[in-house]
C-alpha cells in the first residue's frame, strides 16, 4: 500500500515542479525539460531537509516546540520518499528500455 501513496507523493511533486498552470512556452514546449523537474525536487528535498535540522537544533537549544520539530521531520521524510518513488520509477523505465529488442 506505500507504493501507491509514494507514487502519488511523486506525481504531486512533478506536478509542482512542472508548474502545469503555467503558459505554454514559444515552440510548443510546455514547462521545464525533464532534468530541471528533477533539479526542482532535489531541491525542494534538500531546503525541507535542512529546516528539519534547523527545527531540531532550534529545538535542543529550548527556542522551538516539539510539534514544530516533528512536522518538520515528516516533510523532510516525505520529500525523501517522494525523491526515492521518482527515482525508483526511472530506474524501471531505464531497464525496461534496456530489455527491448533493437
Amino acid at each position: 500500500m506505500a507504493a501507491p501513496i509514494a507514487a502519488m507523493k511523486a506525481y504531486a511533486a512533478a506536478q509542482k515542479a512542472m508548474d502545469l498552470g503555467a503558459p505554454q512556452q514559444a515552440g510548443g514546449a510546455a514547462g521545464p525539460g525533464f532534468a530541471q523537474i528533477l533539479q526542482n525536487v532535489m531541491g525542494d528535498m534538500t531546503q525541507a531537509t535542512k529546516q528539519a535540522e534547523t527545527q531540531m537544533t532550534a529545538h535542543a537549544a529550548g527556542k522551538a516546540e516539539l510539534v514544530d520539530v516533528v512536522t518538520s521531520v515528516a516533510s523532510a521524510s516525505a520529500s525523501l520518499e517522494t525523491v526515492m518513488a521518482v527515482r525508483d520509477q526511472v530506474i524501471s523505465a531505464y531497464q525496461e528500455i534496456m530489455r527491448m529488442p533493437l
